[in-house]
């Protein structure tokens, strides 16, 4: 007896309609869905929401925002 493959279905993260792995534009049912999410994602419609933690990152984020002494 051969194991069963398990099929992976989810919901196309714009319209919701059920999908599976086997689908051509799989996490979204097609290529104007993928679309979609793209454009969302260049308009700043989607955001990261979890706090920068990286104290390299976070050091020269605060070098950005001082002004520099030299621009006298």
């Amino acid at each position: 007896m051969s194991p069963k493959k398990k099929t992976i279905v989810l919901r196309c993260p714009t319209c919701k309609t059920i999908v599976t792995a086997a689908d051509e534009d799989f996490p979204f049912c097609s290529d104007r869905c993928r679309k979609i999410d793209l454009g969302k994602w260049a308009s700043g419609a989607y955001k990261i929401s979890s706090p920068i933690l990286d104290p390299d990152v976070l050091e020269d984020l605060e070098s950005e925002r001082r002004p520099s002494s030299d621009e006298d």
